[in-house]
Order: structure tokens, then sequence, then C-alpha cells
């Protein structure tokens, strides 16, 4: 598998379901600065990454700290489900109006693989009929991702693709020639 190759100073949206892998990926690849995860905002708002009282608030508070990188043309990787098309779009727009590139990597595993992980989760498991619903949502939305606005779209299709995964940072121009790169470290 290539390495997947990201402009430092992208949006960098993770989308899966519940399970999937995403913040294990993001934990192994991003410097934990570079990442915002709805689940570790909810923790910090609420004490619980489980509860949902206040996902308004986690959104807002993620959303402004995702702008603020953006502007300072730093990367940020949003750690959440982003299966469904309006919360990709509210964060394209931020990235659209800093001038920085969006990267979709989408985590599309087998429902059941999501399922399992999910289950054998320490802590935060998700009701199965919550991660099915999400895995439809993602799946109906992979056809449509580029024409949103990501490019690349990066697919992962098992835990293996997962796991053997590569991130290069691109230094430079955005999207364009780059000045030197940097590799994600061996996980």
């Amino acid at each position: 598998m290539r390495p997947i190759e990201i402009p430092a100073d992208a949006l960098v949206v993770l989308t899966g379901p519940s399970g999937s892998g995403k913040s294990t990926f993001a934990q192994r690849h991003f410097a934990p600065e570079e990442v915002l995860s709805s689940d570790a905002l909810r923790e910090a708002i609420l004490g619980d990454a489980r509860d949902q009282t206040a996902t308004e608030e986690v959104f807002r508070q993620l959303h402004g700290a995702a702008e603020r990188r953006l502007r300072e043309g730093l990367i940020v990787v949003i750690d959440a489900t982003n299966v469904m098309v309006w919360d990709r779009q509210a964060l394209l727009r931020l990235a659209e109006r800093h001038g920085r590139p969006a990267v979709a990597i989408v985590f599309d595993l087998p429902l059941e693989e999501c399922l399992a992980a999910n289950s054998a989760r320490p802590g935060r498991v998700v009701p199965a009929g919550v991660v099915r619903r999400q895995w439809r949502s993602m799946r109906r939305s992979l056809p449509h991702l580029a024409a949103e606005g990501f490019d690349p779209v990066q697919k992962l299709t098992s835990i293996v693709e997962v796991d053997r995964a590569e991130i290069r940072l691109l230094r430079g121009a955005s999207g364009g020639a780059h000045d030197a790169e940097a590799e994600s470290p061996p996980a």
C-alpha cells in the first residue's frame, strides 16, 4: 500500500462508524495536538465520552479549535464519525474559508468487524443499532466524497489496511510541489 499523502496544512476528516479504528489510527499517525476528537471533548466537558447531551457544544468547540489551526496553517485531524453529509459540509466550509486542502480518510471496514471491535472496546460501547446506522450512512456517502470537495479520498477497507497504512505529510504549498516530506512514525 502506498503512503497516504497529506499536505501539512490540511483538514483531515476521518470518516467511519464507531468501532472502525479511527481513534487508534489518529493516535498512531498524528501528534496529540493535531487531533480533535469529539469523544475527548465530551470527556473534557461532561466527564463522560458516552454522554450525548452536549453534542452541540462539543462540535461548536471542535469547529472553533479546527478553525484556529487552519487559520494558522496547521494540520488538523477530525476524529468523529463524520458519516453525515452536513457534518462534513461544515468542516469543508472551514477548510475553504482558510484556503486549506481537505482530505478524507474513510474507514470502510465490513460491518461485522466494526461491531466486533465496538463490543470489545474498554469503557465506551456504542449500541449495535447505532453502529449499523452509522455504517449505512457512511456507505451511502462513499460515492459523493470527492464531489463534496475532498481530495484525496483514501479508503481503508480492512483491519490489515488500517494497521499497515502510512501517512506522509507533504510540506510546502498545499496540494502542489513540496519542499520536504515527513512520514508518520512506524507503529
